[in-house]
């Protein structure tokens, strides 16, 4: 195992993105993808335009949302803006509510992990369907989906650590659907958090 390690690291000091994936493997290999993620913070991944960054930032994160099989509520979306990391509010927020649920912040909090070793700015957008709502806390769809977005940053800034240099945070209310508000299925992939990576 001590070879292994300083071969790694020895591999390291003369990184490219061809090595970098190989070096991501063999730690998936040797020690599970789990401590493979926890182990980018020295990596300092940057996201820009070129392919092979944006393909090592892209693998690792399904990989976090592979191994937790977070699949069915968080998807990855790649675009000139950058990465988006979607995150449906059926496993955020209750319903016509913004306060994190429990496991919602198991889930930031391994993403996270790797939005913490990389230097591009965060944007965080909250969206909502077109039911109306009008509650005392939230008014309308504006409130709710600028409270979703505000609570999730504050929850990655305040307590995991992600810094506020980098973040921006963006109400939509309903007027940036994904899919037809028509159906009840249509409506669950409108009502959501986006954390877009920004392309340098």
């Amino acid at each position: 195992m001590l070879l292994g390690l300083f071969i790694i690291l020895y591999t390291i000091s003369n990184v490219d993105a061809d090595k970098y994936k190989d070096i991501m493997n063999a730690f998936g290999s040797v020690f599970s993808t789990k401590k493979a993620v926890e182990g980018l913070g020295n990596q300092n991944m940057l996201l820009t335009g070129n392919m092979n960054s944006s393909r090592t930032l892209r693998e690792t994160l399904q990989s976090v949302i592979d191994e937790y099989d977070y699949g069915n509520n968080v998807q990855l979306i790649e675009n000139e803006r950058g990465i988006t990391i979607r995150i449906l509010d059926n496993i955020l927020f209750k319903t016509g509510e913004a306060e994190l649920n429990p496991e919602s912040k198991s889930i930031l909090s391994k993403l996270a992990k790797v939005l913490r070793t990389i230097p591009n700015d965060i944007r965080i957008e909250g969206h909502t369907d077109n039911i109306p709502i009008n509650t005392p806390q939230y008014p309308s769809n504006w409130h709710l989906s600028v409270a979703r977005a505000t609570n999730t940053a504050y929850y990655l800034m305040n307590t995991e650590g992600l810094n506020p240099d980098r973040v921006a945070i963006v109400g939509y209310s309903e007027y940036k659907p994904v899919a037809s508000n028509d159906t009840p299925e249509g409506r669950a992939q409108n009502r959501r958090v986006d954390i877009i990576i920004l392309k340098r």
